[in-house]
């Protein structure tokens, strides 16, 4: 960093002052202003595929990938399919179908995706599989070490076939796989949140163990990583059913639970289905969204921590009197964030995005970009190098349900 002299003079002395020049850091600038194109990372009139079930996204590097299963004529085969994106999700590789490694029928589901995660030309999936009893089964893990052209089946991260379900699933910048899920293995009627880690891909794991025996048994997990080794997991308590987060800083061997993240207080004997979302790009500060059903406060909020998720601001209602539910939220640079949630509206639900560019300071006001008319579910958000990518379940009036998607290009 550049040091200067200043000379100047003060009481008829001359004083020497040095001066560091820092470089300028541009401000964000807003994305959402663009007329946005909408997109599907998949031509469905090509493929053998009906409905939409499932789909997942991770971001590694310049590189979009992302894995879907979709119903076919056969009910219990459906098409799981894996392409990526080089441009931020403008253009999509065609599908490899990779559904003939299932070893059973899919359970996977809205709510409870199928999961992907990168690191270089490693790639791990993991989805749940069908078992003994309905609604019930394992997770599968497949992976691909020469970048998703051939894929192998692994192994379970717990070796067994009991109810695995809301799986997680993330890449630490060492190439760890990082793996969250629920399951009853204590048999004691309510679900835990569970951790395991790979070191080659879902070949074999490590460091199995469980993260709170109690937890909500039907809310999806966020995990995210620092390049401090620390890893975060937001999930759904058991009581009160507000959400928690945990932390590893050893990369996975031990963790705690560290903080609540909208200190609600919501009582609650029942399944609300929606998770939260988590976002962070370094340093201490983490963004989250969360959902609760608590009386009369019940709707979604934005909180921030600046001390690694010890502590958190007091929750920013987001959504205004909208019925703002399932959510997601995404960072790029160190002052802009996206916010996305689907809510109902008079002609159906609706996907919309917020921006802030002062780091959740401030918050524009919501944009729908969902097709107006029709049922958007379950969206999700990336950062990408070239700015964000919205996803999206759509359905129109007697229509299949689609996949749709929006690029917000950075123009910084």
């Amino acid at each position: 960093m550049p040091v200067f002299f200043l000379r100047t003079l003060f009481r008829g002395f001359f004083l020497t002052l040095p001066v560091v020049l820092t470089g300028c850091v541009s401000a964000p600038i807003s994305v959402i202003d663009t007329k946005l194109t909408l997109l599907s990372p998949i031509d469905a009139q090509t493929l053998p595929i009906k409905n939409l079930i499932s789909y997942d996204l991770y971001v590694d590097g310049a590189t979009v990938h992302a894995l879907f299963a979709a119903q076919t004529e056969t009910a219990d085969k459906p098409y799981i399919g894996y392409l990526r994106s080089s441009d931020g999700g403008e253009h999509w590789t065609q599908p490899l179908q990779i559904g003939q490694h299932a070893a059973s029928a899919l359970q996977s589901a809205a709510g409870n995706e199928l999961q992907i995660a990168a690191s270089g030309n490693t790639l791990l999936a993991i989805w749940q599989v069908k078992g003994e009893i309905p609604g019930m089964g394992p997770l599968q893990a497949l992976y691909s070490m020469d970048a998703g052209q051939t894929w192998v089946p692994g192994s379970n991260p717990t070796g067994s076939d009991i109810d695995q379900s809301h799986p997680e699933l993330i890449a630490d910048q060492q190439g760890r796989f990082h793996l969250m899920w629920l399951d009853d293995r204590d048999e004691n009627g309510y679900q835990g949140a569970r951790y395991a880690a790979s070191d080659d891909a879902g070949q074999h794991w490590l460091n199995s163990q469980t993260m709170d025996d109690s937890s909500c048994s039907c809310c999806w997990n966020r995990l995210s990583a620092d390049a401090n080794g620390d890893v975060f997991a937001l999930y759904r308590d058991m009581e009160p059913r507000d959400m928690a987060l945990a932390e590893s800083d050893d990369a996975g061997q031990s963790w705690n639970k560290i903080s609540t993240v909208g200190a609600f207080n919501w009582q609650f004997d029942g399944c609300p289905h929606n998770g939260g979302a988590l976002t962070g790009v370094g340093g201490a500060t983490l963004h989250s969204l969360v959902w609760t059903g608590a009386a009369q406060q019940a709707g979604l909020y934005y909180l921030r921590s600046q001390d690694h998720g010890k502590t958190w601001s007091q929750p920013q209602t987001m959504g205004g009197n909208a019925q703002a539910f399932h959510s997601d939220i995404a960072q790029v640079g160190e002052r802009h964030l996206l916010a996305i949630w689907d809510a109902r509206g008079a002609d159906g639900s609706n996907v919309l995005v917020t921006e802030s560019l002062d780091a959740g300071n401030h918050w524009s006001p919501a944009h729908q970009i969902s097709t107006p008319g029709s049922a958007a579910t379950f969206p999700r958000l990336l950062a990408t190098q070239n700015g964000f990518l919205a996803v999206w379940y759509e359905q129109q009036p007697g229509q299949p349900k689609r996949w749709l998607s929006a690029v917000f290009k950075n123009n910084n």
